[in-house]
């Protein structure tokens, strides 16, 4: 596939912010997360986007999506070039190192989190409600200073700072946080600024001397500040993180990388209700000055399988099963019929607006918060759900941790609602804004709610009446997807019935087991769609925006949840070679923290929300899919989910 024309991202490095106007490249931005709210950082240490006092609430620091009036939190160095900037081993602590004229420094950012006390439900991270940015001269000296530019409620408001009653703090009362300073040598630091605008702080620091700013949106820290206070913080943050990432039970090909997207969907999990958001962030484009921007700060249930399974596998059950219970909580609140997405508290609500003021991720406009979505009918989303919930209960068959009763009956209300609707046209897993459509992958996850519904039934012994029914509507539903899905003239299974369109989302045929992965359907649909939506050998176009008529119109990037599902239907079509050198390829262009967003271009650049949970989960499932090749059984077993054969 030719990449679109008109892009203005040609030739842009990955990691070069002056190659894009001054705006950070979004594969240049560190993740933060405390599971409760996300940071972004760029790589001049800015931290560009952070949200309060939750991952969907309003933001406090925007300038990823304004570089005038957003706002930012800027630390700047005298006489440094931009830091070196990593993750810290097996956490998401970010360290930064400057080398000024006579000096170096490192400096450690992170959202403050600790291991949760016994008894708490906090999957393994508990949040401490606070922004810590600590800086220590490590060699000569160096004059630090920081600018805090606070523009709370999406840069719709002033802050109005007031002193908190202590030394070096003060109060934001408009978007509620807390802002302390502290050193452990010299005078103390002093915050400087009006009531309601930035506040800025500037240090020399010597040798063995530290400098630590800290923001709060949960109050202030719990005792005095001190820099005692943040190192044992940072300390408690590093342990939790670490003890997390040791669960993980996978040290297969790609361990480095697999390791990294856990971390990343950990930190895209909700604490309080363990929803899985789809990205930290809203409105990132998916091409540069176009209007595909969306909130992407919600609960697809379009990503509920991936998840189950990838933490499955990972170890991670009691995550998985929180997720999960999520899901079927709404199933049970709709008598069974799902919303495609929810909020971060489990809930299908949420209008569409746009943020005028703002200019938009290198002028991208809109800008907008909230989803439409909510609205959608999307087939896919009960197959999904089904094969979530057969995948954890045949892991955790005879323990403690399945599924209840009452779960179960939740679960097979999604399958009786499924039968009533799946003959109707929906909105797709695409989500078009163009009306409704057989669309093949639709009645493809009809297929699976159904497949799985029936397996659940028979491995939990449940006897129901409505079980034959599933069964003729499994066979009916699988008939009508090899006649009307299937376009001999064009070789391959379509986008939807009657068009000759490909679409990327059909490579999931053979990874969901409706058809083996030889089968010479599936490895002519593979190279269809390699040839038409594919680009330089390693990446897949989701479909072709024009012949799909979409309803919002213009280019996108390549998708990399279509490009890394490639790799995994290669391997299961048994070209493993291939498969591997498409996974060197996508590997080798993630950014310089791991992360990838939700797509990119031929030279690398990314497009779209960031981090992206589909694409890290794509990711998951492709290594472990390439660590299984040449275990055909295994691979085998697990397309067609029958964790009794796939070593589980």
């Amino acid at each position: 596939m030719t990449a679109p024309s008109g892009s203005g991202v040609s030739g842009v490095s990955g990691e070069a912010g002056e190659a894009t106007g001054g705006w950070p490249p979004i594969g240049s931005l560190a993740f933060l997360s405390d599971c409760h709210v996300a940071a972004l950082i760029g790589p001049d240490a800015a931290v560009e986007w952070l949200c309060a006092p939750r991952f969907d609430g309003p933001s406090v620091f925007a300038r990823l999506l304004d570089r005038r009036s957003g706002g930012a939190w800027e630390l700047r160095v005298d006489g440094a070039p931009p830091p070196e900037q990593r993750y810290r081993d097996a956490t998401l602590l970010v360290e930064s190192r400057w080398s000024p004229p006579g000096g170096t420094l490192l400096g450690e950012d992170f959202l403050a989190v600790h291991r949760p006390a016994e008894g708490e439900e906090a999957c393994g991270v508990a949040s401490r409600g606070v922004l810590v940015r600590l800086l220590r001269c490590t060699g000569g000296q160096a004059t630090v200073r920081h600018r805090v530019d606070v523009r709370p409620d999406y840069a719709r408001a002033r802050p109005r700072w007031s002193d908190a009653g202590e030394e070096g703090a003060r109060e934001e009362r408009a978007a509620g946080l807390w802002l302390g300073a502290v050193r452990d040598h010299g005078p103390a630091p002093r915050l400087e600024g009006d009531g309601d605008g930035p506040v800025t702080v500037a240090a020399t620091l010597r040798e063995g001397e530290a400098l630590a700013l800290v923001l709060g949106y949960d109050g202030a820290p719990h005792g005095p500040l001190t820099v005692e206070l943040v190192d044992r913080m940072r300390d408690e943050t590093q342990d939790a993180w670490r003890a997390w990432d040791a669960r993980n039970s996978y040290e297969g090909f790609g361990a480095e990388h697999v390791r990294r997207s856990a971390l990343t969907l950990r930190g895209l999990m909700t604490a309080d209700t363990g929803a899985l958001l789809a990205a930290a962030t809203t409105s990132l484009p998916e091409w540069a000055g176009g209007g595909r921007n969306w909130d992407y700060r919600y609960l697809w249930h379009r990503d509920a399988a991936l998840v189950v399974l990838s933490l499955m596998r990972l170890g991670h059950r009691a995550e998985a099963g929180v997720y999960l219970r999520i899901l079927l909580d709404h199933s049970a609140r709709g008598s069974g019929a799902l919303h495609p997405m929810l909020d971060v508290d489990g809930r299908a609500e949420g209008e569409e607006t746009v943020l005028g003021h703002l200019g938009g991720y290198r002028e991208s406009r809109p800008v907008r918060v909230g989803n439409s979505a909510f609205a959608q009918h999307q087939l896919d989303v009960y197959g999904q759900v089904l094969d979530a919930a057969f995948v954890y209960q045949q892991a955790v068959l005879g323990t403690a941790e399945e599924l209840t009763a009452g779960e179960l009956s939740a679960v097979y209300a999604v399958v009786d609602e499924a039968a009533r609707r799946w003959r109707e046209p929906d909105e797709g897993l695409w989500e078009v804004r163009t009306g409704r459509r057989h669309w093949t992958v639709s009645k493809l996850y009809a297929w699976v709610c159904f497949d799985r519904g029936v397996r659940l039934a028979e491995l939990t012994g449940d006897g129901r009446p409505a079980l034959d029914h599933w069964r003729r509507q499994r066979d009916e539903v699988r008939e009508e997807v090899l006649t009307r899905g299937w376009n001999e003239s064009v070789g391959a299974f379509t986008q939807s019935y009657g068009s000759a369109n490909l679409d990327a989302s059909l490579l999931a045929v053979p990874l969901l087991g409706f058809l083996d992965g030889t089968d010479p359907r599936v490895v002519s649909t593979l190279e269809r769609v390699d040839e038409q939506l594919g680009e330089d050998g390693w990446l897949v176009h989701r479909y072709d925006p024009a012949a799909t008529d979409d309803g919002v119109g213009g280019p996108e990037g390549g998708f990399l949840l279509c490009s890394f599902a490639m790799v995994s239907a290669l391997v299961l079509a048994g070209r493993v070679d291939e498969a591997r050198r498409r996974w060197e390829e996508l590997c080798s262009r993630t950014g310089r923290f791991g992360l990838f967003s939700e797509e990119m271009t031929a030279d690398g650049v990314m497009l779209g929300n960031y981090p992206q949970a589909f694409t890290h989960l794509a990711l998951i499932n492709a290594a472990m899919n390439l660590d299984a090749a040449g275990h055909e059984e295994a691979l085998r077993a697990w397309a067609a989910r029958d964790g009794r054969r796939d070593g589980r």
